[in-house]
């Protein structure tokens, strides 16, 4: 949402609407912008950009050489007490780790966020997709599995506020963007107790999902395995993969509940 034409609650700063603003148009495939580029994925004049952006460099969370702007590692801080607070990423690592070693592939954790997925926890064992996922990549979660299975956590009434807002729109020919079509995925997912998606992100990549659930059972994060199409066949992702997938699921959850995280 563009922040200059937002109408701002009484209760906030728009100031730091639009200095998260110009945090957030920094990423994977800009992570070096000019004042210009900031300026315009932001709305916002060039001179109010210029001084945003020198504020973070001035505060050490952003650097430039005066006509290039990046983020630096300081930026982390910003979401470390979330991620420690959490404690659910350093509980689920080794845990994650031995599903990688067992199955040879990647495995990661998110939780959710409005509408995207947000990895907290990852075990890369080769790059996969032509996007590097890292700790805070964020995805769409209606076209994940990870992010089916988190919705499949939602009551009817939540799932209907989440899919009259979001735009599906296709990432490949096997996306569904039909939202009723979405609707039953999400619910097929919820009974089944995991999720499987047939390169609706990316062509060529698969994923399945389980979810990790808190001692009363909510749905609080969830877990998956990505594997590539020319290796694997969705057999071998049901007879392989997916009773790990579950064995470790069912395992971080129990320490979820012993931990009393949630």
């Amino acid at each position: 949402m563009n922040p200059t034409k937002s109408a701002v609650e009484p209760q906030t700063v728009q100031s730091l609407t639009r200095g998260l603003a110009v945090i957030r148009t920094f990423g994977v495939d800009k992570q070096r912008q000019s004042l210009a580029q900031v300026a315009e994925a932001t709305g916002l004049a060039r001179a109010t950009a210029r001084r945003f952006l020198h504020t973070l460099v001035a505060e050490g969370y952003a650097g430039t050489d005066g006509s290039q702007f990046w983020l630096t590692p300081k930026i982390l801080e910003l979401g470390y007490s979330y991620m420690s607070g959490l404690g659910l990423p350093a509980l689920a690592q080794p845990h994650l780790e031995e599903l990688s070693r067992t199955v040879g592939e990647s495995s990661s954790m998110s939780v959710l966020d409005r509408d995207e997925v947000v990895y907290v926890s990852r075990v890369p064992v080769r790059q996969i997709m032509t996007v590097s996922i890292t700790i805070g990549t964020r995805l769409p979660a209606h076209n994940t599995s990870m992010g089916r299975v988190l919705l499949s956590g939602m009551s009817p009434e939540e799932l209907d506020r989440y899919l009259a807002s979001i735009e599906a729109e296709p990432y490949t020919t096997n996306t569904i963007t039909n939202r009723e079509e979405l609707r039953q995925e999400i619910k097929k997912v919820g009974e089944q107790g995991y999720c499987i998606v047939d390169q609706e992100l990316e062509v060529g990549l698969r994923s399945l999902a389980a979810p990790i659930y808190s001692s009363d059972f909510r749905v609080i994060a969830a877990i998956n395995i990505s594997t590539q199409v020319a290796k694997y066949s969705l057999e071998d992702i049901h007879s392989t993969f997916l009773p790990e997938l579950l064995k470790t699921a069912e395992a971080i959850s129990a320490d979820v509940a012993a931990a009393q995280l949630a």
